[in-house]
């Protein structure tokens, strides 16, 4: 969440950026109301401080007295305490409840949008920051979708995703179950390679994980939630990953930190129906390898386009037809302060699927996290804190079906013959 500091101090950008993220005045009144709450918690921390003060300072008289034997001034003083001791009660009580409302009112603002975002309010104001240069795909009319690619070469298998567990599970089969595991060992070994540290996280997270990495309480929805034990299955690994971290306060030579990870991922992904989330397009699990960084902030954004270059060349090495989006500010995720969308074409469906999304929070998740570094001087200072998908399985499986099918079957990427076992599949 961000910092009151920064929404006391700078007001004026905070304002400018939920307008650009399409805020109304309505809306924005919240900031106001904050430092409204913000003023009222400091006027009562004042007065509980002065309040302790005093009571510390009779408790000194009382024992100066009671070693003077003035038992009755003593007295007279314990009850000033004990009426001090109430009061400052009640204005505990008040900081809880004005802490409560703060962190409630905060919690409901989104990330502040980094200056070179784009406006607009819809993904068509998103900014085409690289665009395919190559032919594509020539493939015949008859050209199938990779629904029914699926079906005719028993790669996944729907229905029975559906007798098994309900719409939106696909259960892999033969050689497709192959292909999956595939996908997942070359992204893992692209990021290996590229300096990232393997995570094997838990599949579940606690409600704190959750709320930490800005799951909660803006995608409480999305998730799904194992009430008798409150916890969470994960919608993507950044969540556990980014966690390890939470409550650390860091060395600079342990910065960066860069952590990839392998894992399902669940979404419920309520009020999702029609013809453009058939097949793969739109799943409830679905595989996915995440890549995690914790920078310093004057390290960020040379950080954020590596992680777009890292993405960039596992699409260029699958050898499918891509291109990249930077969001606009209607269309940016809550947490996130600068992201840029992966989108593959999807031949037969001629249409452009979102495989990846790499995202710079700055600070705003690592104000939730309480992680920290100390700089050069050894004071602390949030770190800042950015994840990408590298690369989620469902759509680059769809795009590969349909990019690569000839009549003789689909034909594997090079990079992945190795990992498959087989060149095509049919």
């Amino acid at each position: 969440m961000l910092q009151l500091k920064v929404i006391r101090e700078e007001k004026k950008r905070i304002v400018a950026g939920l307008r650009k993220r399409n805020w109304t005045t309505a809306q924005i009144r919240v900031v106001d109301q904050i430092i409204k709450a913000d003023d009222a918690r400091r006027s009562t921390q004042k007065e509980l401080d002065d309040m302790l003060a005093e009571s510390n300072r009779l408790a000194k008289q009382i024992g100066a007295l009671m070693g003077q034997g003035k038992k009755d001034e003593a007295e007279a003083l314990k009850a000033q305490v004990a009426q001090l001791k109430t009061g400052s009660k009640e204005l505990e009580d008040r900081m809880e409840n004005l802490r409560n409302q703060l962190d409630e009112m905060l919690y409901t603002i989104p990330n502040c949008p980094h200056k070179s975002v784009p406006k607009g309010k819809t993904p068509e104001d998103n900014k085409v920051a690289k665009d395919w240069t190559k032919p594509f795909p020539n493939l015949p009319d008859d050209a199938l979708p990779h629904w029914e690619l699926a079906k005719k070469y028993n790669v996944f298998d729907l229905e029975l995703g559906v007798k098994l567990t309900g719409a939106g599970f696909p259960v892999y089969r033969g050689k497709g179950a192959r292909l999956q595991r595939a996908l997942i060992q070359f992204f893992l070994d692209e990021a290996v390679k590229a300096g990232y540290e393997e995570i094997l996280p838990p599949h579940l997270v606690n409600e704190d994980s959750a709320r930490a990495t800005g799951q909660l309480p803006d995608k409480e929805g999305q998730m799904y939630h194992c009430t008798v034990d409150n916890l969470y299955l994960i919608p993507t690994a950044e969540v556990p990953v980014t966690n390890i971290v939470r409550d650390e306060i860091l060395s600079l030579k342990d910065l960066p930190i860069k952590m990839t990870a392998y894992t399902p991922c669940f979404r419920r992904e309520a009020g999702s129906y029609g013809a453009h989330v058939r097949g793969l397009n739109r799943v409830h699990q679905f595989d996915k390898v995440e890549i995690v960084r914790v920078e310093h902030p004057n390290e960020s954004y040379k950080a954020l386009q590596g992680m777009v270059r890292h993405v960039e060349g596992i699409m260029r090495k699958l050898e499918l037809p891509y291109r990249i989006l930077l969001l606009c500010g209607g269309d940016m995720g809550f947490v996130s302060a600068k992201t840029y969308d992966f989108e593959v074409w999807s031949a037969a469906q001629k249409r452009w699927l979102e495989v990846s999304s790499v995202s710079c929070f700055e600070t705003y998740q690592s104000n939730r996290l309480k992680l920290r570094f100390r700089d050069e001087n050894g004071k602390t200072e949030l770190a800042h804190t950015l994840n990408g998908s590298a690369m989620a399985l469902a759509r680059i499986v769809a795009a590969l079906l349909e990019n690569n099918q000839t009549p003789e079957g689909i034909k594997i990427p090079k990079v992945l013959w190795k990992y498959t076992g087989f060149k095509t599949l049919n």
